[in-house]
């Protein structure tokens, strides 16, 4: 069976939640407290010298890290990722875009928020992280208007990437209102079968 160490909060530990949930796969859920330094423990260190979560634990004892290679190793030979060799490149192009563009505004912008007192100096950073953040939404609201989902007309991996966090940015100080066709595709995103909520915990 697998195992999952995660963070109930983490929108990068919920892409595999809701993957391995819709999927239809089970697994063993563990809580990490990241605010704990549960994952900076010896014993974690050796599951994941980077000491982040999520953390996938294979039936072999074989690990992986990071959300979206998780995601990709799981989806593999299923409908959640496309076979056709252009429409696989473009769900990762949209998994780049969500590390690179999306991630480091909208959910950074909703930890400081949402986990504590921000400190001066991201307080000072919070204009750049909504600007980028707005920046992201802008290209996923193009996007949304030429088809249903991200890749063409199909739910894929792509979508529980971008939609982890998207689904939340209002924690992170977002407003969604100008952005009717990012709020249509969270509808559908939220329609799937086996869709569950990031607040759900699968103990």
């Amino acid at each position: 069976m697998y195992t999952l160490y995660d963070f109930l909060p983490s929108g990068n530990g919920y892409k595999v939640r809701l993957l391995l949930t819709q999927l239809g796969i089970p697994f063993t859920y563990v809580e990490k407290d990241i605010l704990e330094g549960e994952t900076r423990t010896d014993d974690f260190l050796k599951l994941n010298p980077n000491g982040r979560i999520p953390l996938l634990q294979l039936p072999n004892g074989d690990t992986l890290a990071e959300s979206n290679a998780i995601l990709n190793y799981l989806a593999e030979g299923t409908k959640f990722l496309p076979t056709d060799r252009l429409e696989k490149a473009r769900a990762l192009q949209w998994m780049f875009f969500e590390q690179y563009s999306h991630e480091p505004n909208i959910a950074v912008a909703r930890f400081w928020l949402t986990h504590g007192t921000m400190t001066a100096e991201q307080k000072a950073l919070m204009p750049e992280k909504q600007k980028g953040g707005y920046a992201a939404l802008d290209v996923m609201e193009q996007q949304l208007s030429k088809s249903p989902y991200l890749v063409g007309g199909a739910y894929t991996i792509a979508d529980i990437a971008l939609y982890a966090y998207t689904h939340v940015a209002e924690e992170g100080g977002f407003d969604l209102a100008n952005y009717p066709e990012v709020r249509a595709w969270l509808a559908r995103v939220r329609s799937q079968p086996a869709h569950i909520p990031i607040t759900k915990s699968p103990e």
